[in-house]
Parts: C-alpha cells; sequence; structure tokens
C-alpha cells in the first residue's frame, strides 16, 4: 500500500472511530509496526491527528469543551492517581489555590484539613467546606459548562491573593502551543493564578497531550505536568520542554 493511501485509510478510520490501535492499523494495511509509527509521526506533525498510547486519536475541535459532567465521567482511575500524587505535594499551613478541572476537583478527599483554598469551582465548595477546610471563592460569573467562576470579577478577586501552590486543569498539552483551554476568560484567570503562585503544576491525563485548544493559558516551563502513563514516544517529544511528573495508573 503507497503511504497516501495509508495515510488517507488511516484518516478514514479515525473519523469513524475516534481512536485506533496501532496493531489495527498493522491489519488494515499489511504494514509494518515501524511504518505505522512513522506515519503516524508524520500526520500528527501535520496536524491531523495525535499519537496516544498504543495508537493514535482524532484532535478534538479547538473550541471544543466538555461539559463539568462528561469531564468527570471519563478517565476516572487515572485522574485520582493523578489527584493523589498533587495532593501529597500539599504541606499543612499552605495557601492553595484549585482551579474548576474535574482532575484538580478529585485531590479534594486527599487534602491535608490545615489549609487555605481559594478556588474558582463552584463543584468543589461543598467538598471542600465538608473537610473543614478555609474556603474562599472567587467572585464573577459562572460558566454553565464548567461550574467555573469566571470574567472580570474573578480577575479582581484573584489578583487580591498570593499562593504557594496552585493546580490547574488544562484542555491541550502541545509541545510547541503550551498549554492550553477553549475559553479565553478561563485561560486568563488560570494564568493569573499560575503568575500568583510559587509552585504552579498541570494535572492532565494523557488524552490533553498534542492536543491544541483555542485560547493559549502559559508556555510549558511555566508549570509542572503531573500525569500518568505516558507513551514513549510522546515522553520524548515533551520531556525536553516539559518538567513532568509520571504517575503510574496501576
Amino acid at each position: 500500500m503507497l503511504e497516501h493511501e495509508r495515510h488517507r485509510l488511516i484518516l478514514d478510520v479515525l473519523k469513524q472511530k475516534n481512536t485506533v490501535k496501532l496493531q489495527e492499523l498493522v491489519e488494515l494495511t499489511n504494514c509494518s509496526e515501524s511504518t505505522i509509527r512513522r506515519d503516524l509521526t508524520h500526520l500528527e506533525q501535520k496536524k491531523f491527528l495525535k499519537r496516544v498510547h498504543g495508537g493514535a486519536a482524532r484532535l478534538q475541535g479547538k473550541l471544543e469543551e466538555p461539559t463539568m459532567f462528561e469531564k468527570s465521567s471519563k478517565n476516572v482511575q487515572a485522574k485520582r492517581k493523578i489527584a493523589q500524587y498533587a495532593a501529597s505535594l500539599v504541606e499543612e499551613g499552605d495557601s492553595i489555590y484549585l482551579d474548576a478541572g474535574s482532575t484538580v476537583y478529585e485531590m479534594i478527599p486527599f487534602l491535608p484539613p490545615s489549609i487555605v483554598v481559594v478556588t474558582n469551582g463552584l463543584m468543589h465548595v461543598n467538598d471542600l467546606l465538608g473537610k473543614n477546610i478555609k474556603t474562599y471563592l472567587i467572585g464573577g460569573f459562572v460558566k454553565p459548562t464548567t461550574r467555573a467562576v469566571i470574567g472580570r470579577g474573578a480577575i479582581e478577586s484573584l489578583e487580591q491573593y498570593r499562593f504557594d501552590k496552585c493546580f490547574l486543569g488544562v484542555n491541550g498539552i502541545h509541545p510547541e502551543f503550551g498549554f492550553t483551554t477553549p475559553d479565553q476568560e478561563e485561560a486568563m484567570i488560570k494564568k493569573m493564578a499560575l503568575s500568583l503562585a510559587r509552585e504552579a503544576y498541570v494535572l492532565a491525563d494523557e488524552t490533553k497531550f498534542s492536543e491544541i485548544a483555542f485560547a493559549k493559558i502559559a508556555d510549558l516551563n511555566e508549570a509542572t505536568i503531573i500525569t500518568t502513563d505516558l507513551d514513549q514516544e510522546l515522553q520524548e517529544d515533551f520531556y525536553s520542554k516539559a518538567n513532568i511528573k509520571v504517575v503510574t495508573s496501576k
């Protein structure tokens, strides 16, 4: 099978299935694994797809954003492993910022009680109060889909605080385009929180890597990424540009 035929076939399969295994492509094309890996690398460089552990996935739209419910129901085990490790970095007496991300939300059961939390995550508040954690909710407009507080009021409110550590969720992590999210106003909140913290962490499972959303938050070197089980080729792409802590999901 010629190269352009393989590429067309790979993209057609992704349109139908959203994700495809490497071995499946080997069988469909009757080509070697090394050939298919080269094809996937080429198509990723052309921004037609992204490589994931064991295969490839279709790229999300730049403005596509799942609801908080949809986010919370995906990759739950990986998110909890990431969140548990992130929470272990929080020390008694810390002031921290938790953004409205679904993986960040999973940190709450593991947090020590004697801390102060500032958040723009409306869904976080009940769980934080349930742990008797001193909690500040910034003011502003509540975004219906993600339950995040955003807008001018949120920016002005957030400016009043300083943090030992901040923990952020993102929609895209790309070696060239950095951390991104679909909503420009959410990007501004995340960027400001990052700038106000002594240490900044981005919590993201493997699905966020090589994605590019509409609005840039920051460059990769501005925060440590906490993730799980990255594909070896992805590690090679990202490790030279980012500080990454990989937590095993097993």
